[in-house]
């Protein structure tokens, strides 16, 4: 006789166990719904960050799409507004010395400040700021005006690709420690006469990203060039921007030095010097950057000057801070289109086109620091800050420059 298997019977529910499903069911739905709740939020503050102009998707390229991300963020200010009463009541103070630079920029300021950082614990960092220029006078000679590009071991490149930008590290060698880390600056010339937008943006990546890689380089551009067409439109500037940068360069390291009788760039017509030595130069090309270098040296590269070019809102930092740090001084590039200051520098400057800052040349010696230097020859460095000046205002459209007398 075949065995047959007894049937399986289901022990009906109790109203104990529906409930207890329904308290699990309820759970679940909750634990669901936080999780969606807490990834929204982190993408409402990423679309939120740096005022709304931050490029999602453009960030979450760069630092990784799967990747969590922290967002910090503030938003100070405004753009295009007159001068408030702060800032005229500051004209009047020491940190207010005024040369023919700042009348133009004496009835208007921009106290626009942005700032967020996106960070990904396992991938790196992007930190953003944006600044309305000129800056109200009550700013001057107190702090930086505009967060500042690294250019103390390398020399910026221009950004090129039509942006009047830069692009900037500490050390552009290969496995050095802060290989993958750069800065990008976007100055944005706006329609309103003397107006403009500084986009500045640091781009840490760790692991297998590194610049000297020129596929990889990009990455660490097109937030900056990204965040710039946003504010452009966000805060109505009207600037005229530039094109996608599929290529840049490598900032100039220390040992990248050239003859200068052969020098094409930003030491292009800047003569040799038998006196002091100068024979080579460290240069970059030069383009639409608001800030240009020349660096002078001796037959084997070591640096004696260091001639600087700066535009716009660089222009404008710069007299800020010589007021703060050379206040002893009875002259300083803040109150006079051109002069010598102490014994360590000269300085030249030009009238550019459309209500902006009216721009600065410098030549210092190398390391001088404000001292006396031995036996500097003077005739030459007039010399070299004249040439340098000349060639750069022509290129940037500006009017001849004011030079220093002796």
């Amino acid at each position: 006789m075949a065995l047959t298997r007894p049937a399986l019977t289901r022990p009906a529910l109790t109203r104990r166990r529906i409930r207890a499903l329904v308290a699990v069911a309820v759970a679940l739905a909750a634990l669901t719904g936080a999780f969606v709740w807490f990834a929204g939020s982190e993408d409402r503050a990423l679309e939120g960050a740096c005022d709304g102009v931050l490029p999602v998707g453009e960030v979450r390229s760069v630092l990784g799409d799967d990747t969590e991300l922290d967002v910090t963020n503030r938003t100070e200010g405004s753009f295009g507004k007159k001068a408030d009463s702060a800032a005229k009541s500051g004209e009047s103070g020491e940190s207010a010395k005024s040369g023919e630079s700042d009348k133009s920029s004496a009835k208007r300021a921009n106290s626009l400040s942005v700032h967020c950082r996106i960070t990904a614990e396992d991938t790196g960092h992007i930190a953003v700021s944006i600044a309305g220029s000129p800056r109200p006078r009550a700013e001057y000679g107190y702090d930086d005006l505009y967060t500042a590009v690294p250019a103390r071991r390398t020399l910026p490149v221009p950004l090129g690709h039509g942006w009047s930008g830069l692009f900037a590290t500490d050390t552009a060698r290969l496995d050095d420690a802060e290989d993958g880390t750069a800065t990008t600056a976007v100055l944005l010339d706006c329609a309103r006469r003397g107006d403009s937008l500084l986009i500045t943006v640091e781009t840490a990546l760790r692991g297998a990203a590194t610049l000297d890689d020129p596929a990889v380089r990009p990455d660490f551009v097109r937030t900056a060039t990204a965040t710039a067409e946003a504010a452009n439109d966000h805060w109505g500037c009207g600037a005229r921007l530039g094109k996608p940068v599929r290529s840049v360069g490598l900032p100039v390291n220390e040992d990248e030095y050239e003859p200068l009788l052969g020098a094409k760039g930003t030491c292009a017509a800047v003569p040799t010097a038998s006196r002091s030595a100068v024979s080579t130069a460290r240069e970059t090309a030069r383009d639409r950057a608001p800030r240009e270098s020349c660096v002078l040296g001796t037959r084997d590269g070591s640096p004696l000057y260091r001639l600087e070019a700066y535009y716009g809102p660089y222009a404008e930092d710069a007299r800020s801070q010589y007021t703060r740090d050379y206040d002893y001084e009875n002259v300083t590039p803040a109150e006079k289109p051109a002069g010598r200051l102490g014994r360590s520098a000269y300085w030249a400057g030009a009238t550019c086109p459309r209500g902006a800052e009216s721009a600065l040349y410098l030549i210092r010696a190398d390391a001088a620091d404000g001292e006396t230097r031995r036996r500097p020859d003077l005739a030459y460095e007039r010399a070299a800050l004249a040439a340098f000046a000349t060639a750069s205002a022509t290129h940037h459209g500006c009017a001849a420059p004011s030079l220093p007398k002796g």
